[in-house]
């Protein structure tokens, strides 16, 4: 049997003699043995906590959790005195736990909410990584965009123009870059770049600091790696979803790239500003040359304009793109990659922009030759180099010549745009102006632009009668005509009575151009003018003779080429020839005129006849000494257009002057302003040239004044000491313009 004697007394149980019963129910002694005490205790020192004398509310709360302990204790009295001591450890510190503020129970909990906080943000993170991930391309088939391609226009020597593509630069080798071009982007933009993983720990900590602690958005920690993983793949948004796909690819990047194909990749095709896309397209577009031979001041302002590429771009803020390359230098200096002395020289002579010599019409000359291109060689889906026939320093002057005009007599009379085309008799165009600035408006006035031609129409009326027996002293009636009420008249409002049509070319006699095309028919003037080059619709009418039917400025220069190479029809050309990024001609114009258009009597008499137009016509004030020309005025109804069309036995030059709304202008006449430019023009053309006779000058057997006789070249006193006999199989034409026409040599 179990009992007690005692408080904190133990009785050990006694085994009986074998065989006999042992009785295992319990007793009432066996019970714990409870004492009132404790509870009495308690409501003694409740009912008198008030009086005076008695212990305070937290003594008497411990007597009380220590009487309740007694009385706990004695259930377990069975046990262990060290066992029995350790619970009531553990009950007081829950306790003190319970009731205590901080403590190493409140440490604890810190610590514990820390850990399952920190387990579900990780949890979140990856969750948010694995979404993002999910919205781009498998991985495996992740590839770097190919770079659009570029197109880069070249002039005859072999000198950029334009260029053309999203980009605008080609892709330039990191190999091929000076060292200090690369390195001044490292130095700027990515200390560590040789050394992270594609996200830099240091430098994000660093910005995430420096943003914290300035209050505003400062620094943005992005490596080159991440800024190159935007460029390719992402948009320009802040927002966390596109960091967050930033980095992804930016692991992705680096696990598939060295870094110095990264740092490439990211060079030619970061933004520098002002349309550049590219450190090639950047350094033509402010230095005037190639990334391949930017100096160290230069390199610095490239790196430096990455940072903010449209508010420090050179062209509209030199003072703060110098200012950031010395922030660069500096940089460079510290990251050991140049020296002292290196950064002193690169600050004596900062970089500035490069005085260009293109000319602003150039866009009219690219936007023609990407329309061409399309037609050649199909879609452009590489890098291509195109060579044109245009000549930079003509292009320049035409240019110059236009504006020129436009800027001293424009707003007298009324003339608020032009357009030129100077080609040679073969059809190559070696300057093209689409009108008085391209940064204004890029519509091509001199190809797209379709305008009335007035008496500049007249030649193909006077070939068509001269095809059909008549001569430059054919006698023709200068004098009032009525057809169903239409009374054309003379710009004078004067009648010469009888006249030859040689005077009445001169002159621009309307009644008699009229009376002509009804002589040989308004359809045959039509397919003449075709025949020659127009190409445009043409009314087949009366008042076709006056040239009513619309046409370009380009169709009007090729289609008085064939009175200036001896009758060949040509197609207006400006592609020479086109080479792939390797190097390879995939087209080169290889055509040889279009045949014979007229026959050279007919050639000879119309050259004679327009040649008095600059004698005694309409163009006496066309200026080109020393040269045999040729050419017409033209002004349309209301003086909307003014034209003048003239060419030399080595160039064609087609101008108009007018309004883009076909308004009238102030008595804006071809025989003025458009005389003018094409003089300054035409003589830009034929300086240091030798003098080219007109085909059929001199047919009757006496060259006009100034005029050489066939086959007859210029004396050149330094290597010929005089004139020599030159071979001539057709008159007039020159070995020269029989190799452009039909590809001989």
């Amino acid at each position: 049997m179990f009992g007690r004697r005692g408080r904190g007394e133990r009785r050990e149980p006694v085994l009986e003699a074998p065989g006999s019963f042992v009785d295992l129910r319990l007793s009432a002694d066996d019970r714990p043995a409870y004492s009132p005490a404790p509870l009495a205790r308690e409501r003694a020192g409740a009912s008198n906590k008030s009086r005076p004398g008695n212990p305070p509310r937290a003594t008497a709360r411990r007597r009380r959790d220590d009487d309740w302990a007694d009385a706990e204790d004695a259930e377990y009295e069975d046990e262990p005195r060290e066992t029995r001591r350790n619970r009531r450890d553990d009950r007081r510190g829950g306790r003190r736990g319970r009731r205590g503020k901080g403590g190493c129970s409140g440490f604890g909990r810190l610590v514990y909410w820390g850990v399952v906080l920190a387990l579900w943000g990780a949890i979140g993170l990856a969750g948010l990584i694995a979404y993002e991930a999910s919205q781009l391309p498998p991985i495996q088939n992740l590839a770097i965009p190919e770079r659009p391609p570029t197109v880069v226009i070249q002039g005859t020597d072999g000198k950029a123009i334009a260029t053309r593509g999203e980009m605008g630069g080609t892709n330039v080798p990191l190999r091929a870059l000076p060292p200090y071009l690369p390195q001044a982007f490292v130095a700027i933009e990515d200390r560590r770049f040789y050394s992270h993983f594609g996200l830099d720990p240091v430098g994000l900590a660093r910005a995430v600091f420096v943003n914290l602690t300035r209050g505003r958005l400062r620094e943005g920690g992005s490596t080159l790696t991440q800024q190159l993983a935007k460029n390719l793949f992402l948009t320009q948004e802040r927002t966390l979803s596109r960091k967050v796909q930033e980095l992804i690819l930016s692991l992705w990047l680096e696990a598939k790239y060295s870094k110095n194909e990264i740092l490439e990749l990211y060079m030619n095709r970061v933004y520098f500003g002002a349309g550049a896309y590219g450190v090639e397209a950047a350094a033509q577009r402010y230095f005037g040359k190639s990334a391949r031979q930017v100096t160290l001041s230069e390199a610095a302002m490239l790196a430096g304009l990455v940072k903010s590429p449209s508010a420090l771009a050179p062209t509209r803020n030199l003072e703060g793109a110098q200012n950031r390359a010395e922030v660069v230098l500096a940089a460079m200096l510290d990251a050991g990659f140049i020296t002292p002395e290196m950064r002193q020289t690169a600050l004596a002579r900062p970089a500035t922009l490069a005085k260009t010599q293109s000319a602003d019409s150039y866009g009219y000359v690219a936007d023609w030759v990407m329309d061409q291109l399309k037609t050649l060689v199909g879609p452009v889906t590489q890098d291509m180099v195109v060579q044109t026939s245009v000549d930079p320093a003509l292009q320049a002057a035409a240019d110059k010549a236009l504006k020129d005009a436009l800027a001293k007599s424009g707003k007298k009379l009324g003339v608020d745009q032009g357009a030129i085309v100077l080609m040679d008799p073969a059809g190559g165009v070696h300057a093209l102006v689409g009108g008085r600035s391209y940064e204004e408006s890029q519509y091509n006035r001199a190809v797209s632009a379709r305008r009335q031609p007035g008496s500049a129409f007249k030649p193909f009326v006077y070939l068509t009668a001269m095809e059909r027996g008549l001569t430059p002293e054919t006698i023709r009636d200068d004098a009032p005509i009525q057809i169903k009420g239409w009374k054309p008249e003379n710009f004078s409002k004067e009648y010469r009575g009888a006249v030859d049509l040689k005077t009445a070319l001169a002159l621009s006699l309307n009644t008699v151009a009229v009376r002509l095309a009804l002589e040989v028919g308004p359809d045959e003037v039509v397919k003449t003018a075709h025949r020659l080059g127009i190409a445009s619709k043409l009314e087949p009418n009366a008042s076709i003779a006056l040239g009513t039917s619309e046409v370009s400025v380009l169709e009007m220069a090729s289609a008085y080429a064939p009175f200036a190479n001896g009758g060949v029809g040509v197609t207006p050309h400006i592609i020479e020839r086109v080479r792939d990024k390797d190097g390879r001609v995939i087209y080169a114009y290889a055509e040889s005129g279009r045949g014979m258009v007229m026959a050279p009597p007919h050639v000879a008499m119309i050259n004679r006849m327009l040649r008095e137009t600059l004698i005694t016509g309409t163009a006496r004030r066309a200026d080109l000494p020393g040269w045999p020309a040729a050419g017409k005025t033209g002004t349309s109804q209301d003086y909307r257009d003014a034209w003048f069309v003239g060419y030399t036995g080595r160039y064609v030059a087609s101008v108009w002057l007018g309004n883009d709304d076909s308004s009238p202008t102030k008595k804006a006449g071809g025989s003025g302003l458009p005389v003018e430019i094409w003089s300054q023009v035409m003589k830009a053309a034929h300086k240091d040239q030798p003098v080219v006779a007109l085909p059929g000058a001199g047919f009757d057997g006496t060259p006009p004044p100034g005029q050489l006789p066939p086959g007859e070249v210029p004396e050149d006193p330094v290597v010929t000491g005089g004139p020599q006999r030159a071979p001539a199989p057709r008159p007039g034409l020159d070995n020269w313009l029989l190799d452009k026409l039909f590809g001989r040599g």
